[in-house]
């Protein structure tokens, strides 16, 4: 289709534009097609490239990093792999950067951060084998500046005591012909008093060189830098206003956490930021949904500094953007019947591809799981989840499994990470026979909730998970019919990464999983999964 030109009207939009799990954006237009990528950590494929070509409706487009000649994760530390892509174009093609932390925790002094580029002619691919970047610290990007120089930017990771940890952001050229950072590196930023200086994209505009960094840390003191040079070596002033955005004086607004942002413009010069933002469950609570992603509008006079459109710095939930051509796209079908040649990219594993993990999809629709290790590991679980993205939204399946021992185990899980987890199980129970229970992992505590197993017969058996708010519950069901609730309710906000350690960084993922500790493989099958929102 021809777009329209775009206008100086405005369209409101609702934040998170991304709901659930979708942190550090990095938004780029390439024409009149806007691109975003976000992080994954542990989960595979790596990355996810969303499209719009309004700024209002948005689809999952790419999920490039999805064989392990770019990516293996197993072994990696919950919260560890992709952290915050930057994703370019130069004009000629697509340009991915990204971090695989290999080693992560609050009380590890090293985290050995691992940074790569691929690249594609469109964005569907296909995408590079990477090339290595350096180990220096995370959350790179690359600049492509107006005379053909490609410049890395990353933060620092000082590892030594009495130092400062996030010691400035660092600048190294690129040389596409030789396929590695060339001369020099030389810290150009050292950050402000709001200090955890990461996150760095650079912009050029009406002669000045704009670095944009997340500082203040990524919970409740999360904000957006910028600054600025006429030459892009520094030396930097900051904005007089700063921070450009942050909701650290206003606990009170719905949109929290607001930070580690990028920018893009539109075809008629008009300036958007994307960030990342949370949504307590009370003020300074929990956010099950993870870090997500919001937009704002900037207003950004020639020569000067940028603001937010609606002034201040506080971000809003219902912002004006520009009224771009409206571009939906068709729905995702609730149920997913696994009839296709692959999962559906909504669908994600841990650390690995599939086929490493004993994921197939049947002959003539289901989804195979042959089950392997605990939810506790962190190498080789056999486990399909989806993003949680309304905490009004429920997950119903379908499965066969025939448990012979109580080593074996099947279900539905609402899962965080290896450490914290809920789990409708089905298993062997030597006086139930194949047998319910809700068992849970608590920051590493393991419980079994109730006091005996149920027992379910054979045949066919449905599982529910249902969020309501705060709480969310299982349910079970021999005909798909009539559900029976089982155990009580849990509160959401047990799967946030507020409870799961403090500096955790994913969200909830609803989980179809299968585990055999025996080691003899035995398989569940899926017939398929719904996922709805009500």
């Amino acid at each position: 289709m021809t777009a329209r030109p775009p206008t100086r009207e405005t369209v409101t939009v609702t934040n998170p534009v991304l709901p659930g799990f979708h942190p550090d954006p990095s938004i780029l237009r390439v024409g009149t097609d806007y691109y975003l990528a976000t992080s994954t950590f542990q989960w595979y494929p790596g990355v996810a490239i969303y499209h719009s070509r309004d700024l209002v409706h948005w689809r999952l487009a790419a999920r490039p990093l999805d064989r392990l000649t770019q990516l293996d994760m197993r072994g990696n530390a919950d919260s560890g792999g992709i952290w915050a892509p930057c994703l370019s174009h130069d004009g000629e093609q697509f340009h991915l950067i990204y971090t695989d932390v290999k080693s992560w925790g609050i009380n590890e002094v090293f985290k050995d951060s691992h940074n790569y580029l691929t690249t594609a002619p469109d964005i569907d691919g296909p995408w590079s084998d990477p090339v290595y970047m350096n180990s220096s610290g995370f959350d790179p990007s690359l600049f492509h500046d107006e005379d053909g120089k490609k410049w890395f930017l990353n933060m620092v990771w000082d590892h030594r005591p009495g130092r400062n940890p996030f010691a400035g952001i660092v600048l190294q050229e690129y040389s596409p012909a030789e396929q590695r950072l060339v001369g020099p590196r030389e810290i150009i930023f050292t950050g402000t008093d709001l200090k955890v200086t990461e996150g760095p994209h650079v912009y050029r505009k009406d002669g000045w060189y704009y670095l944009l960094t997340a500082e203040g840390g990524t919970s409740w003191e999360h904000a957006v830098t910028l600054a600025r040079s006429r030459r892009l070596h520094g030396p930097y002033e900051v904005h007089p206003q700063n921070p450009l955005i942050t909701a650290l004086d206003a606990p009170h607004l719905p949109i929290q956490k607001s930070g580690h942002a990028s920018l893009t413009d539109t075809p008629d010069g008009q300036w958007i930021m994307a960030h990342l933002c949370g949504r307590p469950l009370t003020t300074h609570g929990e956010c099950p949904l993870g870090r997500e992603t919001a937009l704002q509008a900037l207003k950004w006079p020639e020569g000067d500094w940028p603001t937010l459109a609606q002034g201040g710095h506080h971000p809003a939930e219902h912002p004006p953007l520009p009224a771009l051509p409206p571009h939906p796209w068709p729905d995702v079908p609730a149920r997913d019947d696994f009839s296709g040649p692959q999962l559906r990219p909504e669908w994600m594993t841990l650390r690995a591809p599939p086929e490493v993990l004993g994921v197939s999809l049947a002959e003539g629709g289901g989804l195979r799981l042959r089950g392997a290790e605990s939810l506790m590991s962190r190498h080789r679980v056999s486990l399909v989840g989806r993003r949680l993205q309304s905490l009004h939204a429920r997950l119903r399946t379908s499965l066969d499994f025939a448990p012979e021992d109580f080593q074996q185990m099947a279900g539905l899980s609402a899962y965080y990470d290896s450490r914290n987890w809920v789990y409708l199980r089905v298993s062997h129970d030597e006086s139930a026979g194949r047998s319910l229970n809700i068992t849970s992992c608590e920051n590493g505590l393991y419980r079994e909730h109730l006091p005996q197993d149920v027992s379910t017969g054979d045949g066919p058996l449905h599982l529910e998970v249902q969020y309501d708010g705060p709480t969310f519950r299982f349910r079970h069901s021999t005909d798909g019919e009539t559900w029976q609730a089982i155990g009580e309710p849990f509160s959401a906000g047990l799967l946030s990464d507020e409870h799961c350690g403090g500096l955790s960084f994913t969200g909830t993922f609803l989980a179809l999983t299968c585990q055999d500790l025996s080691g003899r493989g035995q398989t569940a099958t899926f017939h398929w999964a719904e996922y709805t929102e009500h």
